[in-house]
């Protein structure tokens, strides 16, 4: 019998998953257990829309067991409104899901992310239409919000390609939302004719395949998700739109981008694909960065004040339009009772 657990059938599949060497995660949205003879035998979880905590005893192992607990919380997935679910597993055992309709995006040798509903598939092909021939080049930029600093790398990475590909974060997990950002980069680089701004889906930098860049935490777990990331984008994103240079700006300051930057060296020449690194720009009060405008905003916000004067060496003409508007007077009043700015 599977169903779902509460209390202290959630200590028991969690003595059940650190008994077979895994860690247990609290952020989930469903956790659900197969007993016999009212003993828990195996367990999983969904949290949004990635599976994870798969665990079956040692005594049931079994595609059977794994597929009852897999279609469970697929279905509970469904009824959450999610189309498209992912998985992390040990690499041995992504035959397993595969063999529960479930398609491989990237395996970097010890763990494998698959995906069940084929959304990479129908996200490419909406995308279709901005396939271009030549030399063609991206960039993955989050634009929270947009920068100087990202202007001058797009402007940088649009010179060197016949197109490019500007690919602006999804996942909205940010200050500024989504609308806002992928708003913000358009006008931003309206000016160039050679580039194409489109958004990353679930397939670059998400919850899905990054989850703890969302977190900051630059630990094991992070370096894995980030070999699958860059390994996803160089063996089916990049083919799709034939793209053989990623550009990127250097990073000083931030571990987990550093690193991130650092993967991309390891992985993307394998695929041929070249990773060109642009210096990044500095203002007179520093290095431009998007944390350097938010916590400009931030502090403005609590000194009550609309001064945004210092941020016209940091922020385009596009950008400080959006801050001085009632939208952005809405977002930066946020920020008066906020401390998750830096995010």
């Amino acid at each position: 019998m599977i169903k779902e657990l509460f209390s202290e059938d959630v200590l028991a599949a969690k003595d059940l998953i650190e008994r077979n060497g895994l860690s247990f995660e609290d952020d989930y949205d469903v956790i659900v257990g197969l007993y016999e003879d009212e003993n828990l035998i195996a367990t999983g979880a969904r949290a949004k829309n990635v599976l994870k905590m798969f665990v079956v005893d040692q005594a049931y192992q079994g595609e059977l067991v794994l597929g009852g607990l897999t279609s469970t919380l697929i279905a509970n997935g469904r009824v959450a409104g999610y189309e498209t679910l992912f998985v992390f597993t040990k690499a041995e055992y992504a035959r397993n899901f595969k063999s529960l309709k479930f398609d491989m995006l990237a395996n970097q040798g010890d763990i494998a992310l698959l995906e069940y509903g084929q959304g990479l598939q129908r996200w490419l092909e909406s995308n279709r239409p901005l396939v271009r021939q030549g030399i063609n080049g991206a960039v993955v930029v989050n634009c929270n919000p947009f920068t100087n600093g990202h202007r001058h790398l797009i402007e940088t990475a649009a010179k060197q390609v016949d197109n490019l590909y500007v690919f602006v974060v999804r996942e909205d997990r940010s200050f500024f939302p989504f609308d806002v950002r992928i708003k913000l980069v358009k006008q931003g680089t309206a000016h160039l004719s050679n580039i194409n701004v489109l958004d990353t889906s679930n397939y670059i930098v998400s919850a899905a395949t990054f989850p703890t860049y969302f977190l900051k935490q630059n630990d094991s777990a992070a370096l894995i998700q980030m070999d699958l990331d860059v390994i996803l984008f160089a063996s089916q994103i990049a083919p799709f739109f034939d793209i053989s240079q990623r550009f990127v700006g250097s990073e000083p300051k931030c571990d987990m981008t550093c690193s991130y930057n650092e993967t991309m060296k390891r992985i993307l020449p394998a695929y041929g694909i070249r990773l060109n690194i642009t210096e990044r720009i500095e203002a007179p009060q520093g290095v431009i960065s998007a944390t350097s405008v938010r916590e400009h905003l931030a502090r403005l916000a609590k000194q009550d004040s609309d001064d945004l004067s210092e941020l016209e060496n940091y922020v385009p003409a596009t950008t400080m339009a959006f801050l001085v508007s009632e939208e952005g007077k809405k977002l930066r009043e946020k920020l008066r009772h906020t401390d998750w700015f830096l995010n």
